[in-house]
């Protein structure tokens, strides 16, 4: 009988250091190869769940409709359309309160795109950067990462490269923003007429006059403890097969949640993507 008592307080305990994550996925909305959101976030929560750490990663198909799911999460992340179709537009308020309690955020993607003013204030304050119109641009080309930050995110990666429509020249807070892959976007990135997502003179001046190198991927610690990251990567599904860009992700994920990131990094599968 004591054995048993011994065994569920240790259970209860363990129950209690471990770390949960919700990850959230919008509609999809690019076919099938493209923007599965749904797919993403199932693959991602998988990966976690099987990492042998102390987080357990629970998936929503939309955003949740009670604030309840979201009692004792220390991460949240999104994988979601963004622009007037983000899921965090109608939650703005609510969301800021949870993020003012050290919960942290991740969004990939289009996730990083959000209407400018309000919204994009909050997501600056949450985050550090977004995409922005008329100053981001959302171009598909090859980015090769050469080197890399010592950083926990990094663990256990190996610079990579990775054609994907990586968004760059994103509007960051001033201070605080740690880049996590940077690289030079090519000239023929700039070859589409100004628009609000193509391309502008801010964009050129950086890129093409002082060659200034695009961060991609970036943390970012808030003043209240909370933990963000963002990558604009992953617009194609197939690219979680990229073992190195996944287990960056992933080491994110947890990295956000709080929870120590192995010194090899997240364990991954290899080949999720079938």
């Amino acid at each position: 009988m004591k054995y048993l008592l011994l065994v569920f307080f240790i259970s209860l305990l363990t129950q209690a250091d471990t770390k949960k994550v919700m990850i959230v996925a919008g509609k999809d909305s690019h076919g099938p190869h493209a923007h599965n959101w749904t797919l993403g976030a199932e693959l991602l929560a998988k990966q976690i769940n099987q990492s042998g750490l102390d987080v357990k990663a629970e998936t929503y198909h939309m955003w949740p409709s009670s604030q309840q799911a979201f009692k004792d999460v220390s991460s949240v992340i999104i994988l979601c359309d963004g622009a007037k179709r983000h899921v965090l537009l109608p939650q703005l308020e609510k969301f800021d309160k949870l993020m003012s309690q050290g919960v942290g955020l991740v969004n990939i993607h289009f996730a990083v795109e959000i209407p400018k003013g309000k919204a994009g204030n909050y997501m600056l304050k949450w985050m550090g950067g977004y995409f922005e119109t008329d100053w981001s641009v959302n171009p598909h080309w090859l980015a090769e990462f050469k080197s890399l930050p010592k950083h926990p995110i990094t663990r256990g990666v190996k610079p990579f490269s990775q054609k994907d429509e990586w968004y760059y020249h994103m509007r960051f807070q001033p201070k605080g923003v740690i880049p996590i892959l940077s690289a030079l976007p090519p000239a023929s990135t700039l070859k589409r007429k100004d628009g609000p997502h193509s391309n502008n003179p801010h964009v050129r001046k950086s890129v093409l006059e002082k060659k200034e190198m695009q961060h991609v991927a970036w943390a970012y610690e808030r003043k209240d403890g909370g933990r963000a990251f963002a990558t604009t990567g992953a617009h194609f599904h197939k690219n979680w097969n990229n073992k190195d860009f996944l287990k960056l992700v992933l080491n994110a994920i947890v990295w956000t949640a709080k929870v120590e990131v192995p010194e090899e990094g997240v364990k991954t599968s290899s080949n999720p993507v079938e």
